[in-house]
């Protein structure tokens, strides 16, 4: 049996023998103001991502220059290179679990986050998480194309043999690096214009590419260093006492945060999933083992750039901009162009795109969100977020860490404990349904939100000495102890108030159906 057909008591939505669901022809009528066909339910014939689809996925996202330079920071701030690698593999071992938790809606009923989201907020109340995410998409992606653009412009310089200082500055930059810079966003922006099958096909192949490139950097430093050199064996200056644990679990926190955002949208791609085996191996094989192997090759070839040239250089592009071979220079700029671009469209496109369409589908489709997503992601100024070690990993990745984990413990707990992972797929897209509540709004989300993201975020403080926007007692100083805590307090306590305000009302919506 592959289908089962409808019946009034499911309400329009069809279970096949794999358990997936769909709706039924003409449930929902298409002029639907929350529905149009970027965020309609995926039909189960859609669903044809494999596992080596999802692995290819997380390592064409994991390796890049953001993820090689996690150690680098690390290490900036006095880990030794274990405790560096160390602090990334448990951060994403952690991370993968709310991963795989909220990627389960996508090949069981085919729908993006934001419509999944509905389910806890409601289905005008999903605006909230879903701007929250878009937002932190459009950061990253101006991040990751700084990035990219500084890539081109440094790779470039060692082909052409370019003085680009001679060129003349623009806003503290020189003019040829702006250049490269939008160069490089429209590049994506064109790739992503092509749809979500475009980019399959692309991270199909940019995964092996990287990989390859990757070990050809460590090949070819490990070559001219002679061995691997000495940063093995620099001593941590922290130690594995009172002096670690301090910086250790903020910059936990901050690893986490570096892939939080996609432990919430990950439906995005898991509704493309022929199942759940696919999302679940694909993940666990792709994005725990794809960092962790990416944060040791970072050290190793860091090892060997010592050795060679007597400092540390920990920016890969920079690395590949001291060699002399013209030939190794343009593979390189291929590499650094095909990583960030493979990261970016996946990680930071994506989600907006859908969190756009979503706050006006009739007007927003997934090609003008991504559009949007890519003109806030310039206007942020991207290259004031990355300017150093403290503003990066703390008060960029520790803040929008500790506000997603409040959403995902949110979606958790509505998905996992209180509803069992059963949706009414129907009511997900129609006014004064199951997920209406009180005109589109679920008030116990928002309380659960609000509350958990005060106590994640609220004694955010920087460090004496350091950069930083907020004050060295915290924004509220009794509850600074929290702060080092942030995605861990703001998952944690969203969960638990979001279930205990749901449970009254489960208990009457259960009264109802059984009477």
């Amino acid at each position: 049996m592959t289908a089962t057909a409808p019946s009034p008591a499911e309400g329009g939505q069809i279970t096949d023998a794999q358990g997936r669901v769909e709706l039924a022809p003409g449930v929902i009528p298409t002029d639907s103001g929350y529905y149009n066909d970027d965020l309609r339910p995926l039909p189960a014939a859609q669903r044809t991502w494999q596992t080596y689809n999802f692995m290819a996925l997380w390592v064409g996202m994991a390796h890049c220059i953001p993820s090689w330079t996690l150690a680098s920071g690390l290490v900036a701030l006095g880990m030794d290179w274990r405790q560096a690698v160390f602090t990334i593999a448990l951060a994403n071992v952690i991370v993968l679990l709310p991963m795989l938790l909220t990627g389960h809606a996508g090949p069981k009923y085919g729908i993006p986050f934001p419509v999944l989201a509905r389910a806890s907020f409601g289905l005008r109340g999903a605006n909230l998480p879903a701007m929250i995410r878009a937002a932190v998409a459009c950061g990253w992606f101006g991040i990751q194309t700084w990035i990219g653009g500084q890539g081109i412009f440094v790779l470039l310089g060692g082909v052409l043999g370019a003085d680009w200082a001679a060129y003349g500055h623009v806003g503290g930059q020189p003019w040829p690096l702006w250049l490269c810079f939008l160069l490089f966003w429209a590049l994506q922006i064109a790739i992503i214009h092509r749809g979500m099958e475009t980019l399959r096909r692309f991270e199909n192949w940019a995964a092996p590419f990287v990989i390859v490139g990757a070990i050809v950097l460590l090949v070819w430093m490990t070559d001219k260093a002679g061995g691997l050199g000495p940063l093995l064996d620099q001593p941590s200056q922290l130690g594995w006492g009172a002096d670690f644990w301090p910086v250790f679990f903020p910059a936990l926190m901050g690893m986490i945060g570096f892939w939080s955002t996609l432990s919430l949208n990950i439906p995005d791609f898991t509704r493309f999933g022929k199942g759940q085996r696919a999302q679940v191996w694909g993940q666990s094989l792709g994005l725990p083992t794809t960092m962790t192997l990416f944060a040791v090759l970072s050290v190793l070839v860091t090892s060997g750039s010592q050795a060679v040239y007597g400092e540390a250089v920990w920016d890969p592009v920079q690395l590949a901009g001291r060699a002399d071979n013209k030939i190794g220079l343009l593979y390189a700029l291929v590499t650094v162009l095909v990583a960030t671009i493979s990261v970016n469209l996946a990680a930071n496109v994506v989600s907006p795109a859908y969190d756009l369409a979503h706050l006006a589908p009739k007007l927003i489709n997934f090609r003008t969100g991504a559009l949007i997503t890519g003109v806030v992601g310039v206007l942020i100024f991207p290259w004031k977020l990355i300017e150093s070690p403290d503003v990066y990993i703390f008060t960029w990745l520790g803040t929008v860490g500790g506000l997603l984990g409040t959403v995902a413990g949110i979606l958790i707990a509505d998905y996992w404990l209180l509803r069992r992972t059963h949706l009414d797929l129907p009511d997900l897209y129609r006014p004064h349904g199951r997920y209406w509540y009180a005109a589109g709004w679920n008030w116990r989300a928002v309380l659960a939100f609000a509350v958990g993201g005060v106590l994640a975020v609220g004694g955010s403080h920087t460090v004496p000495g350091s950069q930083g926007p907020f004050p060295a007692d915290g924004l509220i100083p009794f509850l600074k102890p929290l702060a080092d805590y942030g995605w861990a307090v703001g998952l944690a306590s969203a969960l638990v108030l979001y279930t205990l305000l749901m449970l009254p009302l489960m208990a009457k919506e259960r009264r109802l159906m059984g009477s």
